[in-house]
């Protein structure tokens, strides 16, 4: 499924966006020139049930504990890249959108994604973007709300030493 023509198909109004490939939603935010708080990092998790796709911004990290509580399973890992690829075939190597709906699977979102107006989610490959509405993807994903994650603490810079 192509992300473009799946936005199409549904009438959404988006902004295409090319960047240098990224291996990370930081970085695409970084390349992009946009928040990481309002760029959208999908994670593919197993259950004991099947996957589930989680959404949530770039500046954070998923709380485990706190999402099992959510989604009321006693079990909940990240699938490996090897699951990753077998359930998004049609994406590049790197690349998960944060459609689980095409898929066959439910999708979580932290509500830290809707406190925005816009929020820019990864295409089919790593160096494309959209950037529409956030209350246009929630109504063609459906997904369900709720907090569970937490920010990333940012990296401290060591003061450098000085030759004396």
């Amino acid at each position: 499924m192509c992300i473009r023509s799946y936005l199409r198909e549904r009438r959404v109004s988006f902004e295409a966006l090319l960047h240098r490939p990224a291996s990370s939603a930081t970085q695409r935010a970084r390349s992009l020139h946009v928040a990481g708080s309002r760029v959208a990092k999908g994670v593919l998790l197993r259950t004991p049930g099947g996957y589930v796709l989680a959404v949530v911004p770039a500046t954070h990290r998923i709380d485990l504990p706190r999402l099992a509580e959510v989604l009321r399973v006693g079990e909940l890992r990240l699938a490996t890249e090897d699951e990753v690829g077998a359930v998004f075939r049609d994406c590049e190597r790197g690349a998960l959108p944060p459609f689980g709906r095409p898929y066959g699977l439910p999708t979580v979102v932290d509500s830290a994604l809707a406190a925005g107006p816009e929020v820019v989610l990864e295409g089919n490959t790593r160096h494309e973007g959209f950037r529409l509405r956030f209350r246009d993807y929630e109504a063609i994903e459906s997904p369900r709300l709720a907090r569970f994650s937490e920010p990333i603490a940012p990296r401290r810079r060591r003061p450098s030493r000085r030759a004396g």
